[in-house]
């Protein structure tokens, strides 16, 4: 299979995942995120830039909660990247590789915490 071939099947792959699990609506965390590392850090200002305004803090807001979801991150990568639905295709103009690895860690960063 192409290259250009795995891409629209990880994207419907990950639509059928993302109808996994319930919306999370305000269940208490379980305290502040201990921001570990710099790219951590770095994935949390990505996130608030370009995330936080359709998944507040990971949850459910315009978008799907992204802290309930057993998505590989490879998947997350595509839909950042494609976008699919009313999710936006974020350029590397608009989110340099670097800045999305690092989001990508404060995602897993989040998703343990909650």
């Amino acid at each position: 299979m192409t290259g250009l071939g795995i891409v629209p099947l990880a994207l419907l792959a990950a639509v059928l995942l993302m109808g996994c699990g319930s919306s999370r609506r305000g269940e208490p965390f379980v305290g502040p995120l201990a921001l570990e590392s710099r790219d951590i850090q770095r994935g949390q200002t990505s996130f608030m830039k370009h995330c936080h305004q359709c998944h507040p803090g990971g949850e459910a807001g315009l978008g799907p909660a992204l802290t309930n979801k057993p998505l590989p991150m490879f998947l997350v990568r595509a839909q950042v990247r494609y976008g699919l639905g009313a999710m936006p295709t974020f350029t590397r103009e608009d989110l340099i590789d670097e800045d999305l690895d690092d989001l990508l860690d404060y995602l897993v960063a989040l998703k343990r915490h909650v």
